[in-house]
């Protein structure tokens, strides 16, 4: 009796690699350059994964040369600084005391 295959030696179809077009890869990067997520472009472009589609960022920025990769540096940069600024933002209002009061050495005075 001949030996039984097991799951990982059953040879699989190959599936035929698609191909994308650079105005096509261009867009998806648009996209995500626009603001929307990877996970939400790669689901509506029905891209396999968001790896391919932060290769082909990365692969147009190195194509714009250093002013692109500096854009792309500061925007992390901004982007950053804006998640730590909301954060502030949010907690600023927890702390209610340091809103309507400021104290004085002779006196409290109300803010408001």
């Amino acid at each position: 009796m001949p030996p039984l295959k097991r799951k990982q030696d059953v040879e699989k179809p190959a599936k035929p690699r698609r191909r994308y077009t650079q105005e096509f890869r261009e867009e998806a990067v648009q996209m995500l350059v626009d603001g929307h997520s990877a996970a939400s472009v790669t689901e509506r472009l029905g891209l396999s994964h968001v790896n391919l589609l932060y290769s082909w960022k990365r692969a147009l920025i190195g194509k714009a040369g250093k002013t692109a990769s500096s854009l792309d540096q500061r925007v992390h940069e901004l982007e950053a600084e804006l998640r730590r600024v909301e954060r502030e933002r949010d907690i600023l209002p927890l702390d209610r005391s340091t809103l309507f009061f400021k104290f004085r050495s002779d006196s409290l005075v109300f803010l408001a």
